[in-house]
């Protein structure tokens, strides 16, 4: 599925040099600062490095994540916040917004923003793969697998990270609830995607296919609908994404619900459901055009140039001229002037995210080591103000260049 999906850039961020010169009193406490920048910096080169695997991101994510924990949390588990939490500046551009970076003087800020990029890497990651040539069942599965962590990490910013926040997110950035939400979303349709690619290759029901594709459609419409009162300036590119897709998947349900009407010798809706489709697809192929004009953030995919699209349109023409015909031949059956009502649920293969959580604290963090770090020691000039080298960089992502389309979608 090469250049198949939609992907908005990774975020940037200043670098963070952990220097607390006064305030950190002993060595564990040193080596925590040491441990945290060198960290924080082996994840950063990870988002960018082609030969990173989930092992590898998850392995140097949970250490970043469970060293800066002791910015975030009391070390006797209770609601009490560490004392270290708002010790750090940090900024970090959005996905939407180019480089007009946030910076907050907030721990909590960075582990969101952190975990943010860690889902996108996944969404990339699996993106990569699913454009590979000949695409093998456990590589599907990897795609599969990936889009749903993805989902499962965006939900749990949302739903137990993002309101600890002392300041809210404008609007239009990452950590608005509505864009996170419109990730969750758009990755649970990207993996019913893979679902239905895999449905349609082992010739399951048209009945199980057409409600996949109607369950993903409406996945897209309401990862659309969410982005609906952002600025176009910076929304519009992702919409017309989300947009095509669901015009793609839902002509994808009209064809196979057309299958399973003919195969109840019910030809005449059958027909109805056909054109619908053709109506579509045909919808599909202009907002591709459209999406690719658009200007905005991440690169232009082209899915109508993918066989797994033009397949659909050849399967649409076929299905209604077979459908006429037999109508012509054996039904006689009077064609509806209003489509039929889709009102299709499916039963197997919805996709849900995996549960996520952030790792635990680290055992390096112990009271001694917390009270290595005196806040009373802090410069009384101590600003919050980022230096001139804390400037935040775009990150420069690889080229993925597209590989052969041999038309092996995703079995």
């Amino acid at each position: 599925m090469t250049h198949w999906f939609h992907r908005n850039p990774l975020k940037a961020t200043a670098p963070v040099s952990f220097n607390y010169y006064g305030v950190v009193t002993g060595p564990s406490a040193s080596k925590i600062c040491n441990d945290l920048r060198s960290s924080r910096a082996r994840l950063l080169e990870l988002f960018t490095d082609l030969s990173c695997n989930p092992e590898m991101m998850k392995n140097a994510a949970d250490s970043y994540f469970s060293l800066l924990q002791g910015f975030i949390n009391s070390l006797d588990e209770s609601t009490q916040e560490s004392k270290l939490r708002y010790i750090q500046n940090f900024k970090w551009t959005d996905t939407l917004q180019g480089q007009v970076p946030s910076a907050q003087q907030d721990a909590v800020f960075e582990l969101i923003s952190m975990g943010f990029n860690v889902a996108l890497w996944y969404t990339k990651y699996a993106s990569r793969l699913a454009g590979k040539e000949n695409i093998t069942e456990d590589e599907a599965k990897e795609v599969h697998r990936s889009l749903k962590i993805a989902a499962g990490i965006f939900k749990h910013l949302k739903e137990s990270h993002t309101p600890k926040l002392i300041t809210p997110a404008e609007k239009g950035r990452d950590l608005e609830s509505r864009l996170i939400e419109a990730y969750v979303i758009q990755c649970q349709a990207e993996a019913q995607e893979v679902t239905i690619a895999r449905a349609i290759e082992l010739k399951h029901a048209p009945g199980l296919i057409a409600a996949l594709a109607y369950e993903t459609a409406n996945f897209y419409q309401k990862a659309d609908h969410t982005l609906s009162s952002l600025e176009p300036a910076y929304s519009a590119k992702w919409r017309k994404y989300l947009h095509l897709k669901m015009c793609f998947y839902t002509a994808y349900a009209y064809c196979y619900h057309g299958e399973t009407l003919l195969a109840s010798d019910k030809c005449g809706e059958a027909i109805r459901s056909l054109q619908e489709a053709e109506k579509l697809y045909a919808k599909a192929e202009a907002l591709c055009k459209e999406y690719g004009e658009t200007k905005g953030p991440g690169p232009t995919v082209k899915p109508s140039g993918h066989l797994f699209f033009r397949k659909l349109g050849n399967l649409v023409k076929n299905t209604l001229e077979k459908c006429q015909r037999e109508n012509g031949f054996i039904y006689f059956q009077k064609i509806p002037t209003e489509a039929p009502q889709l009102e299709l649920k499916a039963n197997y293969g919805l996709v849900e995210p995996v549960p996520f959580e952030f790792p635990p604290t680290s055992a390096q963090w112990t009271p001694e080591t917390l009270a290595a770090f005196d806040l009373t020691k802090r410069p009384k000039d101590d600003s919050t103000k980022p230096k001139p080298e804390e400037e935040v960089k775009p990150v420069k992502e690889p080229d993925i260049k597209p590989q052969k389309d041999t038309g092996c979608y995703i079995s």
